[in-house]
C-alpha cells in the first residue's frame, strides 16, 4: 500500500509561529545564533529581542522606582536579617540574659 504523498516533495508548512515570528514557513524565521559549548550556533527561532527563549539574555533590571521596590520585596525570603528583625533579636537576647540572671539570683 503506497502513501498518498510518496514521491512528492514535502508541502510548505504555514501557520502562526510563536514568539512574534511572522506566519509562514518556520524554517525561514530568524535564528538565535547564541554559541553553545561546542561553539555551534543555536538553531532555535529567535524572539523579537534576537535570542531564543533559552538564550533570552541577561535581565536589564527594573526601569522604574516601583519596579525596583517590587524586586527588593521579591528578594526578601524570610526577613530574618532586616534592621527590624536584628533589633528584635538583640532585645530578645538581652531579655533572656536578664531572665537567666534573675532566676539564678532568686531565693529558693
Amino acid at each position: 500500500m503506497k502513501a498518498e504523498n510518496e514521491g512528492q516533495p514535502h508541502l510548505t508548512r504555514c501557520g502562526w509561529l510563536k514568539n512574534g515570528n511572522p506566519p509562514g514557513d518556520f524554517t525561514k524565521a530568524p535564528r538565535c545564533g547564541a554559541k553553545n559549548r561546542k561553539g555551534h550556533p543555536c538553531p532555535q527561532p529567535a524572539m523579537p529581542n534576537g535570542r531564543c527563549r533559552f538564550h533570552g539574555g541577561k535581565s536589564t533590571g527594573p526601569r522604574t522606582r516601583e519596579g525596583l521596590e517590587r524586586m527588593r520585596q521579591s528578594k526578601i525570603k524570610h526577613g530574618r536579617y532586616t534592621k527590624e528583625m536584628k533589633a528584635a533579636i538583640q532585645h530578645l537576647k538581652i531579655f533572656k540574659a536578664t531572665l537567666a540572671r534573675l532566676k539564678k539570683d532568686a531565693p529558693r
